[in-house]
């Protein structure tokens, strides 16, 4: 008997893009929308595609991905993000794992591939991006420190083929303001919890981070496209430590208050 599989998904404002996510996993045994409050009509559309649409005020990641976690019925979960989608080749796939029985596995992974300006990204940092979505409630939950949070299985997962696919930024100026805002909360971490700001890092970091993408991992497969991503990933790691280095030199006793983490797709920029 297969599986029962449980869609989790947690939104804030998503109103645009939830629609095709939701549409994606259709086939799942059990959708549930864990809404932050938003304030346009994301409800709603979730409303169209499931009764079980719950609001809580925002915990953090971790905080809303147990809670939606907490919500399901079902014993196995698929956690998806508003501006993904579930590839028909990947759901094929599941239910071919399903079919035949998990056997020991108690989580899958799979990649992420990104649609960036027009094109599906394959190479650099981007890709594949893999991800751990599905998995046995009974022995995994979301761990991690604001905002990187991770599903951990206690036991053995499997690696599957075909990606979901992820829908990140509408454009530049959107990938931009998205990259100015966590690099605000990453550097008001760091100054939190006494990182030390080395001046080395304003040369380092940004000029390492543009190597791995663009030349290790081989950005420059995907052209001009590869180009910009390593580009800007190298400009938000010199943001990062930059604005550590105004926290230092300010003096400041407390921390301006955090951009609201719910509109800061933190995986497309860690």
């Amino acid at each position: 008997m297969r599986e029962k599989i449980s869609a989790c998904v947690i939104v804030y404002n998503e109103e645009r893009k939830l629609r095709r996510c939701l549409e994606s996993v259709r086939w799942c045994d059990e959708i549930v929308v864990l809404d932050s409050f938003s304030t346009d009509g994301t409800v709603a559309v979730a409303k169209e595609f499931t009764e079980r649409v719950y609001q809580q005020q925002w915990l953090g990641y971790v905080g809303q991905r147990n809670t939606v976690r907490d919500l399901a019925k079902n014993n196995w979960l698929l956690f998806m993000d508003a501006d993904e989608e579930m590839s028909p080749a990947l759901k094929d796939e599941i239910h071919r794992e399903l079919d035949q029985g998990t056997g020991t596995y108690l989580g899958y992974e799979f990649p992420r591939q990104v649609y960036y300006l027009g094109k599906w990204i394959r190479h650099g940092e981007w890709y594949p991006d893999v991800k751990l979505r599905l998995f046995n409630k009974e022995f995994g939950r979301t761990e991690g420190e604001e905002p990187h949070d991770r599903v951990v299985v206690h036991g053995p997962i499997k690696r599957l083929k075909h990606p979901i696919w992820h829908y990140t930024y509408d454009d530049v100026v959107d990938h931009l303001n998205r990259l100015n805002r966590y690099s605000t909360i990453t550097a008001q971490q760091r100054y939190a919890q006494g990182g030390r700001f080395r001046r080395a890092n304003l040369i380092l970091h940004p000029f390492f981070r543009f190597i791995k993408g663009y030349i290790i991992r081989g950005g420059f497969l995907d052209g001009t496209h590869g180009l910009a991503i390593a580009t800007i990933a190298s400009f938000g790691a010199f943001l990062k430590y930059v604005k550590q280095w105004e926290l230092v030199l300010t003096h400041r006793e407390g921390y301006r208050e955090l951009p609201d983490a719910r509109d800061v797709h933190h995986d497309d920029l860690a």
